[in-house]
């Protein structure tokens, strides 16, 4: 039955409900829909225990573009008279961080890409290894590579890797606010490095920068970088110990996901890549030397080295007190004379606190370590050390194994010499260092053994003895003569 009609009959609310089977809260609704004309009867606002702080909290999320967390604001909240709970609070603050959005929001637009027209760049870091990353903006090619820093040099090399694997150079580079490659800002135009210039004009692109906080411009690569990072650095735990085994990887990570359908394009970026390349400006026929390497002016020190990095370098020692110049080139480091430009020297890349010395720089071998050799004061000293490298040995070996009146030892070792000669003594001594014996009991120990001691030899070689001699007799002897028995036979 209706309600209205049900209530018109019995005039009461319950009694409407009984008869139409529902509450008398839906009747009464009813009743006062029908008697405001057929509208739902306005609510009246209920009152919530922040609203005396809800303008405070607008203020303050506009005042930091949304950013502003509810556990900051809840203690200046506090402060201005709020007494009710965190979580109420919180409510409140995600209500208006909403509103907030909605009034401000920037509304960007989709970036519609050219053929041949633009390649990204940028860097990321991850465990402290730096990946290089470009897209290539129309067919979504991407180009990953590792390094150890971010210096222009780094990035231009690797710029020109991915012309080279692209085959061929776009018409605009667009990068992200790189330190290595930006020369200065001007009214929010970023000037490019000389080298970036130079750079560009040899492969004839145009250098072009993001804006700052742009994810319009910038957007395609970073998530090229965190793509890399996900799918590539944490599944291998690439490192920048090894460089060369995580560039083999990031390779190979690229032909796989060049090879597949990409999400946004519905294609295959490799094949996308053949039409492009029709597009792409021509490479030159080498590459620029010298890009990014500026020339480092150092003296000569007196030990004939430069320091360049915390290492030494040597170089010529008739350059020793004049300037040269240093120029880092790959893993090479090059000395140059300013005037002449002759090269005269070239090392590897040493790690900080290291030495590189070439021996040809002082015109004799240098040993790494310096000799320190025995000096003789005494006439004792001189002595000995005049009957030759063997007794130099042993005095070195005694000092350092600490031997106690080392003196007295050295004037009963000249007695001995004097007693039994000096070849044998000598031939005493180079017995005593090799087992290191450095007594004057050990050397007439050796002497008592008048040679006959064994010589210790490697495993497989001959062992050589010196045996005693015996009186022998020969076979004869002992052969049995015919007399002998026939006698016995008798």
């Amino acid at each position: 039955m209706d309600i209205l009609a049900a209530y018109q009959q019995v005039g009461s609310y319950r009694g409407a409900a009984e008869i139409c089977g529902t509450t008398h809260k839906t009747v009464k609704r009813v009743v006062e829909r029908h008697e405001a004309g057929g509208a739902a009867p306005q609510r009246a606002e209920r009152a919530h225990n922040y609203d005396e702080v809800t303008e405070l909290v607008a203020k303050r999320v506009d005042d930091t573009k949304g950013r502003i967390s509810a556990k900051r604001l809840l203690p200046v909240a506090q402060a201005a008279g709020y007494a009710g709970s965190d979580r109420n609070f919180r409510r409140l603050v995600s209500d208006q961080k909403a509103l907030w959005r909605k009034g401000n929001h920037r509304g960007r637009r989709p970036a519609v890409w050219t053929p041949g027209d633009t390649l990204v760049i940028d860097w990321g870091v991850l465990f402290g290894l730096h990946v290089f990353c470009a897209v290539l903006a129309w067919s979504r090619v991407r180009f990953v590579r590792f390094a150890a820093d971010e210096k222009a040099t780094t990035t231009l090399g690797l710029l020109a890797e991915c012309f080279e694997t692209l085959g061929g150079v776009p018409k605009v580079v667009l990068a992200d606010r790189m330190g290595c490659l930006k020369g200065g800002v001007v009214a929010n135009l970023v000037v490019p490095s000389p080298d970036y210039v130079r750079f560009a004009t040899h492969y004839r692109f145009r250098p072009d920068f993001c804006n700052g906080h742009d994810p319009e411009s910038k957007g395609i690569v970073e998530n090229l970088v965190g793509y890399a990072k996900r799918d590539l650095m944490i599944p291998t735990g690439v490192g920048v110990a090894d460089l060369a085994a995580a560039n083999r990887h990031a390779v190979d990570w690229c032909a796989e996901v060049n090879a597949a359908t990409h999400s946004e394009i519905a294609a295959i970026p490799d094949q996308r890549l053949v039409q492009e390349r029709e597009l792409l400006g021509g490479l030159p026929s080498l590459r620029p030397d010298g890009i990014g390497v500026r020339p480092i002016s150092r003296k000569v020190d007196k030990l004939s080295c430069v320091r360049f990095g915390s290492a030494r370098y040597s170089v010529p020692n008739r350059l020793i007190g004049t300037s040269v110049l240093i120029t880092v080139i790959g893993d090479r480091v090059q000395i140059v004379v300013p005037v002449t430009g002759e090269i005269v020297a070239e090392h590897p890349v040493v790690a900080p606190g290291e030495v590189s010395v070439a021996d040809e720089h002082y015109g004799h071998h240098r040993p790494d370590k310096p000799r320190r050799a025995p000096r003789a004061k005494t006439l004792t000293e001189q002595r000995f050390l005049a009957l030759g490298e063997v007794a130099e040995q042993f005095l070195i070996g005694a000092a350092a194994a600490g031997v106690s009146k080392l003196p007295s030892e050295l004037e009963q070792i000249l007695t001995l010499a004097a007693a039994h000669g000096q070849t044998a003594v000598l031939a005493a001594l180079g017995r005593a260092v090799q087992f290191k014996r450095w007594r004057a009991d050990d050397i007439r120990s050796i002497l008592a053994a008048g040679g006959q001691a064994p010589v210790p030899r490697p495993a497989g070689q001959a062992l050589v003895l010196t045996l005693p001699e015996v009186p022998t007799r020969s076979l004869s002897d002992y052969a049995i003569s015919t007399e002998a028995i026939g006698g016995d036979g008798a």
